[in-house]
């Protein structure tokens, strides 16, 4: 996501809160009054969404200093200070909400990707995201996922070809969709994915050219048999379903990959607070 596609981002998450205006703070806040705000983290987890939070503050006060306590993408198991703001302080009052769910909400992302990422350490399979995030956060989900140790899967329609049961009964079957979508976009043919569900679809759609398959919502029997099935000739990609408590099983069936809708759609905020102080 760029600076200006942040900064609009920012401006509507605004917009939304304050509408006609923070009544709380305009009426207890002198107008002239600065403060220092500090973020804690205050469970265990991995932070990410600095660069929002601070895109917050300035939005409210162009002149605000910045103090960034720690690194993003490093596992804090004890929490601890996160950042520090200095500047207006009804600018910090009011910005204080939007900058924690961006922060809370990115940083619990960052933090189920760490987790995921550690189940399946040394098994030589990683964990893909998925297009399963809040309309408008992709971009920040995405990198929060890659910070917290996990990989991005496609960023949307338009960069991968993924042929799914719905676009194969479309097109009148595997062998006639992976021809069509080659015609289509021949610079994407080479990582082309198409989804399978029963040992014949995958002998097709090997025969059809596919190198990518989705093994959708199969069991760990049935994984261990694609596996065996396709010997090599193509990236099999496990979904459907996948928790923290399954992806070691899943894993250890020998796919090369597990996409994990949860990454972002169902991540808890991990758990922040603010702290301000008036200048005296």
């Amino acid at each position: 996501m760029t600076a200006h596609e942040l900064d609009a981002l920012v401006r509507r998450a605004l917009e939304e809160d304050i509408g006609s205006g923070d009544v709380t703070t305009l009426a207890t806040v002198p107008e002239g009054a600065r403060a220092r705000a500090r973020i804690t983290q205050k469970a265990p987890g991995v932070i990410f969404g600095l660069e929002a939070a601070e895109a917050t503050f300035r939005a409210l006060d162009a002149e605000i200093g910045f103090e960034r306590l720690v690194a993003e993408g490093r596992w804090r198991e004890e929490g601890g200070p996160v950042m520090s703001a200095e500047g207006r302080a009804r600018a910090l009052l009011t910005g204080e909400r939007t900058a924690l769910n961006f922060l809370g909400h990115l940083s619990g992302v960052a933090t189920l990707a760490a987790r995921a990422a550690c189940e399946v350490r040394g098994s030589g399979t990683y964990v893909l995201d998925t297009r399963k995030t809040l309309p408008g956060l992709r971009a920040l989900e995405k990198a929060a996922v890659a910070a917290g140790g996990a990989r991005n899967h496609r960023a949307g329609l338009y960069d991968a070809i993924l042929i799914k049961e719905n676009h194969i009964a479309a097109a009148g079957g595997i062998t006639r969709a992976v021809e069509l979508a080659r015609a289509a976009a021949p610079e994407l043919a080479a990582t082309l994915e198409l989804e399978v569900r029963t040992p014949a679809e995958i002998d097709e759609a090997l025969a059809a050219g596919a190198t990518r398959l989705l093994l959708d919502n199969m069991s760990d029997e049935e994984l261990r048999a694609a596996v065996s099935q396709v010997s090599g000739r193509a990236h099999l990609e496990a979904s459907g379903g996948v928790t923290l408590q399954t992806l070691a099983g899943r894993a250890r069936t020998g796919v090369q990959s597990v996409s994990m809708g949860a990454l972002t759609h169902s991540a808890p905020a991990l758990d922040l607070s603010l702290a301000l102080e008036l200048a005296s």
